[in-house]
């Protein structure tokens, strides 16, 4: 959109296309070196929060992982009117995005895919708009609950969006809604039966405290491993402040030194 050459994995009709073929991946790196590994293992397509108050990391995790379709969530607060809602989504675009996540109203959503931009909506558990569906639980539990959720998927549709998130809702609710829309499911917590099944790169990695969602899956246990890394980092700099105080460091090996006659050289001129 931006005129800048790129060569992603996937466009947005490649990705239309394959719905219903197979069932792609996607994460959330927070880091560019979880960006970059999620690239080279693989993963299909990625989102990003992005913020165009402070560019930098998304920026950042972009270049990374530079052939990679990447959809930037949007924040829902930040954008009052459908303009700003407009500008925010092609300052997204300009940072390299291929696509717009956002939990927008969708009069924001149809201005934003009118504008020839690909935007993708949120259904089920949105966790910012969870006070009308009773907090951070399972959506779509009863016929109605589904009955909306597949509503406001045809909404979604009718506004112009290409894609919609699909959080928490339970597996074989997911499956239909799937099967009946247009749109690209992306599931997070709504089992297999998504096109493209999502988890943050932070719960597939075991990157913080437990507990971990329900939904996710820890495939290694980086907060343990960081865990060692700090004890480790605390015996290192105990070990150097031992051995300053000792004496033993620095040592002949880590310094520069001159023979005796420049040292008494030294001495004769500077104490004249």
């Amino acid at each position: 959109m931006t005129g800048a050459y790129g060569l992603r994995n996937y466009t947005v009709k490649d990705l239309r296309d394959l719905k219903g073929v197979r069932q792609l991946t996607q994460t959330h790196p927070d880091s560019p070196e979880e960006a970059a590994a999620a690239e080279e293992a693989g993963i299909d397509t990625m989102k990003l929060r992005f913020d165009p108050k402070a560019p930098q990391s998304t920026l950042e995790r972009r270049r990374a992982a530079p052939h990679t379709f990447m959809t930037y969530a949007q924040f829902l607060t930040a954008y009052a009117s459908k303009t700003e809602a407009l500008r925010a989504a092609f300052d997204a675009m300009e940072a390299g995005a291929d696509s717009v996540m956002c939990q927008w109203s969708l009069e924001f959503i149809e201005a934003v895919a009118a504008a020839g931009i690909p935007v993708e909506g949120h259904v089920g558990l949105v966790p910012r708009k969870s006070t009308w569906t009773g907090g951070l639980r399972a959506v779509g539990k009863t016929v109605d609950e589904a009955v909306q959720i597949h509503r406001d998927i045809k909404d979604l549709e009718n506004a112009g969006a290409w894609a919609v998130e699909c959080e928490v809702v339970p597996v074989s609710i997911m499956r239909e809604l799937s099967k009946r829309t247009t749109l690209v499911t992306s599931s997070i917590g709504s089992g297999s039966g998504g096109d493209i099944q999502l988890l943050f790169a932070q719960d597939l990695l075991g990157d913080g405290k437990p507990p971990f969602p329900r939904h996710a899956k820890q495939y290694c246990d980086l907060h343990a491993m960081r865990q060692e890394m700090q004890k480790v980092r605390v015996a290192a700099f105990k070990e150097f402040a031992a051995e300053v105080r000792s004496g033993a460091f620095p040592g002949p090996e880590h310094t520069v030194d001159v023979g005796q006659d420049v040292v008494d050289g030294f001495l004769e001129a500077v104490d004249k």
